[in-house]
């Protein structure tokens, strides 16, 4: 298979499908859910989540040209904001040529964490726990269940003293193995299950019994490196190595201030944020661990970090915590979910994660090559323009040619413009 398919871009939505089956060897009709207004039908979203009234819709896309581990990749992004697909497959296309991404992640480890209060003696409970580690993973683990079947399960106990505004605390992390699952019911449960043999044994309250989405024991990483030529815009490496260095004093602002880091951060989160959402992940999970990770350290960071090598080319390499499951979930009850998940062909849990931080790599030198070359806005307001077009009032029929319109006029392209092509356009009809 190969991800990279020319002029994707400009092929209808039906060429699209065909263009994927032909590369996946699969009918376009086994793509029918991506078009299928009624793929997620009443019945199934009223019993997702409560007091349902409705559904709704968010356009899918496909980004292109991913090479990841020498495997070619299709990767599906659902989300509603205009540049993301297209910065992430152009970087991707320009990685291709210099041996795509490669992938380094952790086993499917979560922290399910038991809050303990009012002890006595904290050293004393936590040396009670130490002794009796095993005899309490074998209890968590004591239940009928397929993670544990397959080899998952409880694999470790933390004992962590907390100094709060109100008291010291003892806070035991349970280390569980979640297999192919994100794993937060299973997690809890376990917890829930642990906590009153945790208060025989320490002789204080537990309070709350809940997984942590600081998932630092479930890292994905990722690595990237590109040529100046690859990064160039024709192929010139004078070109190239300048906007290289210009990069990297953009990560450097971003990795030294919180605000610039925020922003910078936010544009990795538009690629992982939309696969997870497209795959049927808990994406907010994926939200809040990945920003908590880039402040471990004391000062909100960036997510990424790249520099130059001794050939002049520049390495990128990301390390975020990313809990993902490929069993369970919304993933196998969203139609279009479990598609896109099955267009990923990822085969576990860690394969998901590690396609999920490379696309995040690619997002984010996407963004800083726009910013350090003609700024972001020239790319995204043309990618954009459509959308503005049909925020003006303008049908379907109306839409290619007003856009067209506006990019002769030339200059910033802005409402108003928009406003007055559409309403020119009408009139000359």
């Amino acid at each position: 298979m190969d991800s990279r398919i020319s002029g994707f871009y400009s092929l209808t939505m039906e060429e699209r499908h065909q263009a994927i089956a032909n590369a996946l060897s699969l009918s376009p009709t086994h793509f029918h859910p991506w078009i299928n207004p009624e793929s997620l039908d009443q019945d199934t979203a009223n019993r997702m989540i409560e007091n349902v009234v409705g559904q709704l819709s968010l356009p899918v896309g496909i980004g292109m040209n991913f090479l990841i581990d020498g495997e070619a990749k299709f990767i599906p992004f659902c989300v509603e904001e205009s540049s993301i697909v297209a910065a992430a497959s152009n970087i991707a296309k320009r990685a291709y040529q210099c041996g795509g991404f490669t992938t380094n992640v952790d086993p499917p480890l979560m922290i399910g964490q038991l809050q303990i209060l009012n002890i006595d003696d904290i050293n004393n409970a936590i040396q009670s726990i130490e002794e009796k580690k095993e005899e309490l993973i074998e209890k968590c683990n004591d239940i009928e269940s397929t993670m544990i079947r397959l080899g998952g399960g409880c694999k470790d106990i933390e004992c962590r003293i907390i100094e709060s505004e109100s008291q010291t605390m003892l806070v035991v992390h349970l280390i569980v193995d979640t297999r192919d699952a994100m794993g937060a019911n299973a997690v809890n449960t376990m917890a829930e299950r642990a906590a009153p043999w945790l208060e025989n044994i320490t002789g204080g309250r537990v309070l709350l019994r809940i997984l942590s989405n600081l998932a630092t024991k479930r890292l994905a990483r990722a690595s990237v490196k590109l040529s100046p030529q690859a990064i160039s815009s024709n192929g010139n490496a004078s070109e190239g190595t300048e906007i290289i260095n210009d990069i990297i004093l953009a990560y450097h602002f971003a990795d030294a201030d919180p605000w610039r880091a925020a922003t910078h951060n936010k544009g990795i989160m538009n690629a992982i944020s939309p696969i997870g959402l497209a795959c049927g992940q808990d994406w907010r999970a994926i939200e809040a661990g990945a920003h908590a990770y880039a402040a471990i350290t004391g000062r909100y960071r960036s997510m990424t970090r790249w520099w130059i090598d001794e050939q002049g080319w520049i390495n990128g390499s990301i390390e975020i915590p990313i809990a993902v499951g490929i069993v369970g979930g919304a993933s196998k009850i969203h139609p279009v979910a479990r598609l896109n998940l099955e267009l990923t062909k990822s085969n576990s849990a860690q394969e998901l994660a590690g396609l999920m931080v490379c696309a995040g790599l690619a997002q984010n030198l996407g963004a800083m090559r726009a910013l350090a070359t003609k700024g972001i806005q020239e790319g995204h307001m043309r990618l954009h323009l459509r959308n503005m077009v049909m925020s003006a009032g303008a049908t379907a029929d109306e839409v290619d040619d007003v856009a067209n319109a506006v990019r002769q006029e030339g200059g910033n392209i802005t409402q108003s413009l928009v406003d007055a092509k559409l309403e020119q356009y009408r009139n000359q009809s």
